[in-house]
């Protein structure tokens, strides 16, 4: 499955990174809600073994989101149930997330991209968990190339989250409580590759959005702010959209204010 090989190859671009950080680095703030390189790297974890778990042991996987972790999220928060269940930080966090991710590999790879798997929400594919997964570490990663300063390389497989993008163009307005449009605007990105990635409509009425299809992903991920891109944006419907776009589950979060999310200039210690 080739989403699997997607995910993987986010985590172990990922791993790269992590693995060159100085010890200082993993309480670094970042743009994302104050939190630290610990805390992100412990939410990923976390979500990871929760998924993986939900393929193992569907049983107690039920058991346990509905009797210990979604109650918790709702009465305490995401930070103090993560940080309960997750005890490692710094290098020993990264190597317990690295055993996770690398043992998934197997489990994951053959599946059929088909067969349904329980999730603390609707139940969904292997091929959309797998696709949730590289999509929330993609996005979170940026948070972490940000606040070191860095560039980041860019690669088709990025095409995964833009299509989950488009496939909750409803979930968006839905979760906003905003009425859903009946057409979508029409999409043509580019990939960094250069191949041209389109999703067309029968009619233009709903706008056209063109540009950067890793700028897109940014967007719908809420990694940056629509006005903080280069991407065309042109319909009304496709301007209401990138206001409020949010590909990922939960209530409606706001997209960061322009000029909020950005890559700092400032590099991590020596």
């Amino acid at each position: 499955m080739q989403q699997t090989s997607d995910f993987i190859n986010e985590c172990a671009e990922l791993s790269s990174l992590l693995d060159s950080l100085q010890a200082q680095d993993w309480e670094r703030k970042t743009q994302f809600e104050q939190w630290t390189i610990n805390n992100i790297l412990t939410h990923l974890h976390f979500w990871n073994l929760q998924v993986d778990l939900s393929l193992t042991d569907p049983e107690q996987f039920i058991d346990k989101m509905q009797n210990e972790v979604l109650p918790s999220i709702m009465s305490r928060g995401f930070r103090t149930t993560e940080d309960e269940q997750i005890s490692e930080r710094g290098t020993d966090l990264l190597a317990a997330w690295q055993d996770t991710y690398r043992a998934m590999q197997a489990r994951w790879l053959t599946l059929d991209p088909k067969q349904r798997v329980k999730w603390a929400g609707p139940e969904m594919s292997v091929r959309s968990a797998m696709t949730a997964r590289q999509m929330e570490t993609w996005a979170h990663a940026q948070a972490i190339y940000d606040v070191l300063g860095l560039e980041r390389d860019s690669h088709d497989r990025i095409a995964n989250v833009v299509v989950m993008g488009v496939n909750t163009f409803a979930w968006s307005f839905k979760t906003h409580q905003r009425a859903v449009p009946s057409t979508r605007p029409r999409l043509k990105l580019t990939l960094p590759s250069g191949k041209l990635l389109t999703f067309e409509q029968q009619t233009d009425q709903a706008g056209l959005i063109e540009g950067d299809a890793v700028e897109f992903a940014q967007v719908v991920t809420q990694t940056r702010n629509i006005a903080d891109t280069q991407l065309h944006v042109s319909g009304d419907i496709a301007t209401q959209w990138m206001a409020i776009a949010q590909c990922f589950a939960g209530g409606a979060v706001t997209p960061p204010a322009p000029r909020t999310r950005y890559r700092m200039t400032t590099t991590r210690h020596d």
